[in-house]
């Protein structure tokens, strides 16, 4: 549990660090939807390259990056194994009994595997660049415009901000659980099943009980400091666009196009 990276922002003195928030969210926007288009293992080399640049520039290390994947092997192993199942389309790859494994459910799970490992690398790249105060400032301002119909851009910028700042306090409290149940005797690994789902339920009830008690103290502590939603707010710190951040998303552009045009012509 300690290992999960998604939402950590890490202090480094970075060129991607620097940017303004909004680009590297409209990029990643961007690199989601080019992630998308069916062109291929040369597509997703490309953006695999492109990204792993993005990611070198931010001094972020491989083990960073791969600690945040690492939860995604065993969904994909058991997508593999539904696959493997289901599609009976290709050829055969080998045979045991009356059971055969097919080309197609292979390389099926490749192309899904590839797509949410580039997703992960993105998204991780995201947050550990960018603080979740200037996140939430970004995604405000990006969402501005839909405020002539009503839709609470800064509330929502909040929400999200504050989601992403307690998925790491959450896996913590759930590895300081995990750790107090052991000391206790409760064995999480081994035992029957009806022994682990009552492990769980041993974890599950104060780990909801402190997600609550940290939601009412950050409740009360926005409320001692005068936060009312819907009302105007002022800013300290004012968000610019420089050329460093038209230049990252004119490359995204740029890659999508080169996305698409290997998709239409392959």
């Amino acid at each position: 549990m300690g290992n999960f990276t998604l939402g950590r922002y890490l202090p480094l003195d970075s060129p991607i660090h620097k940017l303004d928030p909004r680009a590297k969210i409209m990029a990643m926007l961007l690199l989601l939807i080019t992630i998308f288009f069916p062109a291929g293992w040369i597509g997703y080399g490309v953006i695999f390259v492109c990204v792993s640049v993005v990611i070198i520039l931010s001094k972020l290390s491989v083990s960073f990056i791969w600690k945040a994947m690492k939860p995604m092997l065993f969904m994909l192993f058991f997508l593999l194994v539904i696959n493997a199942l289901v599609l009976k389309t290709g050829t055969v790859l080998f045979t045991i009994g009356s059971w055969s494994l097919y080309s197609d459910a292979v390389f099926q799970t490749l192309y899904i595997a590839v797509r949410l490992l580039l997703m992960i690398m993105i998204t991780t790249c995201l947050t550990a660049t960018t603080k979740p105060l200037e996140m939430t400032l970004g995604i405000e301002d990006l969402l501005s415009p839909f405020q002539k119909i009503g839709l609470p851009s800064h509330e929502i910028a909040m929400l999200i901000s504050i989601a992403l700042r307690f998925i790491p306090d959450l896996i913590d409290e759930t590895t300081r659980i995990i750790k107090a149940q052991e000391s206790r005797g409760v064995d999480m690994k081994e035992g029957k099943l009806m022994e682990r789902v009552m492990a769980i339920l041993s974890l599950i009830v104060p780990l909801f009980v402190s997600a609550f008690q940290r939601a009412e103290d950050l409740a009360n502590a926005m409320e001692a400091r005068g936060y009312a939603p819907g009302l105007p707010r002022t800013r300290y710190k004012q968000l610019e666009m420089k050329k460093q951040d038209w230049f990252l998303l004119a490359c995204c552009g740029v890659l999508m196009g080169v996305i698409i045009w290997i998709a239409w012509f392959r």
